[in-house]
Formats: structure tokens, sequence, C-alpha cells
């Protein structure tokens, strides 16, 4: 069989995404997830007399927590899947990554498995968000002085 059959066999059996409903869900489920991440402020705010920006790193702390016990338990895959980008984009994702590449690798030990393919995942976006941070920190000195 040639590469032109073979592909054309591969996109004629690949389901198709609905993008509108992924989009959709994405929204509402990383809607959803905001509102609890507020709802935990708002708590942490009255309940336990915190001021609003700690309120905002205890939250922080709590989704960040919260998601990587979920991935160690093995809920956050089945739901990613699901979500899609509802909760990959948020800060979820990001300690999804993180969490999920130290289990995927823990067999190989601290130093080579680990501490080496801990941000596996989660480099990329560490990366290029330094990157794009000192472009636009270069662009906020050119135009506001």
């Amino acid at each position: 069989m040639d590469k032109e059959k073979y592909k054309k066999i591969v996109k004629e059996f690949t389901p198709k995404e609905n993008k509108s409903k992924n989009a959709f869900l994405a929204f509402l489920i990383g809607g959803f997830v905001g509102a609890i991440a507020e709802v935990i402020v708002t708590i942490l705010n009255h309940c336990f007399a915190l001021a609003r920006g700690d309120a905002y790193f205890w939250t922080c702390l709590i989704v960040i927590f919260t998601s990587c016990l979920l991935t160690a338990l093995g809920f956050f895959d089945n739901w990613v899947t699901k979500a899609k980008a509802g909760l990959i984009l948020p800060t979820t994702g990001f300690a999804h990554s993180i969490t999920s590449a130290a289990l995927d690798y823990k067999r190989d030990g601290f130093i080579t498995g680990i501490g080496a393919n801990f941000f596996k995942l989660a480099g990329s976006v560490i990366l290029y968000g330094m990157i794009s941070g000192f472009f636009f920190a270069i662009l906020g000195v050119i135009f506001y002085g």
C-alpha cells in the first residue's frame, strides 16, 4: 500500500471533532473552574478574614493542590478527555502536566526519573511564557516609557 492510499484510509476513519461544541464546553467548564475559584476567594476573604490578595494566593494553592491530587488519583485524565481545553488551559492544566510527568517517570528514581522529566510537558509553556514576557516588557518600555 502506498503512502497516499494509507493517508486516505486514515483520514476516512479518523473521527471528526465538533469544534464549536468543544469550544462551548471549554468556555463553560473553564468558567465553572473560575467561578469555583472565586467562591473559594470569597470564603477565604469573609470567613477567614484574609485580605483579598492573600485569599487569591491561597486559592491558587488550593486549585493547584486539588488538580495535582486528582491527577495522582487518576481522575483528572478522564475529565480532561471530556472537558478538553476547559481544564487544560487554566492553572489546573499546568499543574496536571507537571504531576503527570512526575508520575510517569517515578520508577526511574528521583534524579534520572522525576528530576529529569518533571517539566517535560510544562517546559515549553515556561520557555515561551518567559520569551513572550521578555518581548512584552520591551514593548511596554518602548510604548509606556
